[in-house]
């Protein structure tokens, strides 16, 4: 009867254990009402954005909340109400612990498994990172202010290298945390500063975890570099077709020459028509030896108008094709395009060879290709 008693007691704990799987957080935070409601969001797979999951209240400076297990990690925030930011963290499931401060969430401590220890890593870094960039920034309004050409010079070359140095250092980071949520984190932050070309972003891609892999940010990841990929420097420009102003319909193909520049612009985007002129000199003196432009517009809808009405006062004497799906254009899309104004110069074969160059670095390019 005993020995019974004993089994069922242990598959009793055995079965609370089982139902207390999740992560748990207990904070604290200093100069808070009682009462104060603390929020804890977190990135959702769906829109990318922070989605409140939960809520707890202050009491005593304190507060506390159990959370359900997370089959992935993923990007936290705890935000306070009444209080300005959040503090970062990454859900895994264990114990978090979360020491805030009102007057500088940013500086707040947390502390809990691997992936937090891995997190902290990577932040300690970056405002390590931003405080050398800000300073510099004071020293080069000064400069700037004093006239001290020099000066200025010195330290625009010091901020490159910090730069640099910023890109080794997560490099070295990501090597380090190969099966933490936080090497995605930096391999997104890698390709959104374009710190290494696409194809070494990729090869560190291949070396994290099969399981990061197929986390959702692993698989955004994934997309946005075949995405990108496809329209990096050395690969086939993918072809497309869309609306002329006339409502007929022009592809890529039929629009190249020896030499052919995409251009995406808007006739609402200022640094585009500021541009315009720059690329209208450019292809008066090289189109004859064989300088085509398809300019893609990411007008708006309904605005066909204002797009017709910029190629007119901006003399713009080259193909045209626009969808008027403002940021949604499937060309863009197709290109990834995340800015205006945006250009990709191909060669005679469609390949890209060059991205985003202005004034007299593009009239070069031209020039080289059509010698």
């Amino acid at each position: 009867m005993r020995k019974l008693i004993v089994m069922v007691v242990l598959a009793f704990i055995a079965t609370a254990c089982e139902q207390d799987k999740g992560y748990f957080l207990n904070g604290s935070i200093d100069g808070v009402e009682d009462g104060t409601s603390v929020y804890i969001s977190e990135l959702s797979d769906e829109t990318r954005k922070p989605e409140v999951i939960d809520t707890a209240k202050i009491q005593n400076g304190k507060f506390q909340i159990d959370l359900e297990e997370n089959e992935e990690p993923k990007l936290g925030f705890l935000s306070f109400e009444g209080v300005n930011g959040n503090v970062i963290f990454i859900s895994e499931n264990e114990e978090i612990k979360i020491e805030a401060y009102k007057d500088s969430l940013r500086s707040s401590k947390i502390s809990g498994g691997k992936e937090n220890r891995a997190l902290n890593k990577y932040m300690d870094h970056l405002k390590e990172v931003n405080r050398k960039v800000m300073a510099g920034r004071t020293e080069m309004r000064e400069a700037y202010s004093s006239q001290d050409t020099a000066r200025l010079e010195s330290l625009q070359a010091a901020e490159e290298e910090i730069r640099d140095n910023d890109n080794v250092a997560k490099k070295k980071i990501l090597q380090e945390n190969k099966d933490s949520y936080v090497s995605l984190m930096i391999l997104m932050d890698m390709l959104r500063m374009k710190a290494y070309p696409i194809k070494e972003i990729k090869e560190m891609y291949s070396n994290v975890s099969e399981e990061l892999k197929n986390s959702s940010l692993g698989k955004e990841l994934k997309e946005t570099l075949e995405k990108q990929n496809a329209v990096a420097i050395g690969s086939k420009a993918p072809n497309f077709s869309a609306p002329t102003p006339e409502g007929s319909s022009l592809a890529l193909k039929d629009a190249m020459g020896e030499v052919t520049i995409i251009d995406f612009w808007a006739a609402w985007c200022k640094p585009c028509r500021v541009e315009n002129p720059n690329v209208v000199k450019i292809y008066n003196k090289y189109h004859d030896e064989g300088l085509n432009i398809i300019g893609v517009s990411l007008d708006r809808p309904g605005q066909k108008d204002k797009w017709l009405g910029a190629i007119e006062e901006d003399g713009l004497e080259w193909h045209h094709v626009s969808n008027l799906k403002f940021w949604q254009d499937p060309v863009a899309q197709l290109y990834n395009i995340r800015s205006i104004p945006a250009t990709f110069i191909l060669d005679e074969s469609g390949e890209i060879v060059a991205r985003d160059l202005r004034g007299d670095e593009l009239e070069a390019k031209v020039k080289e290709l059509l010698n």
